[in-house]
């Protein structure tokens, strides 16, 4: 019985350990994101301090219009370039999540299943039966979530490349 017990004691290590990998990924990737705006924040911030001085030193109607145009350019572009950032860094987190997660997938239900046909081979009544329909429905549940995640990965691709052809 000891043995059954590590066993147990083993798939919930591993899922725990691949669960604090999802963890700190996300916590990584969370900072990475703070810091690109709050550097496009500082940087807009700065910029927009030199264009209020420029207006207000700006001889002519005409001259101010095209300052503030130029400006309003300016920080269009400042705001798709970090928004651009911020999709590829979250289209990497969510193919490296779908990777993990696949891996976790694949991984756990052959343990589980190993664990599993080791337990009933233990019992006087194998039911192969089961253990087949048990390794259909894990087989199916993988099957599922990866045909998700290519399925969600392509749709965001889509959207990130369709928003830059938007800018050209």
């Amino acid at each position: 019985m000891a043995s059954k017990q590590e066993q147990l004691n083993e798939l919930q290590k591993k899922n725990l350990e691949a669960a604090m990998r999802l963890a700190q990924m996300s916590i990584e990737n969370s900072q990475r994101i703070m810091e690109i705006q709050v550097t496009t924040a500082k940087r807009l911030f700065e910029e927009g301090v030199q264009n209020a001085k420029a207006l207000s030193a700006a001889k002519d109607p005409q001259g101010a219009m095209e300052m503030r145009a130029s400006y309003a350019q300016r920080t269009t572009e400042e705001m798709l370039a970090c928004a651009r950032q911020i999709a590829e860094i979250t289209a990497a987190t969510q193919a490296e999540f779908g990777r993990l997660v696949g891996e976790q997938l694949s991984s756990g239900s052959t343990d589980m299943f190993e664990a599993m046909q080791k337990m009933f081979t233990g019992m006087p009544i194998a039911d192969q039966n089961a253990l087949g329909a048990m390794q259909t429905a894990m087989d199916t549940t993988r099957a599922a979530f990866e045909q998700m995640t290519r399925a969600s990965t392509q749709a965001f691709q889509a959207f990130t490349q369709q928003g830059g052809k938007g800018r050209r």
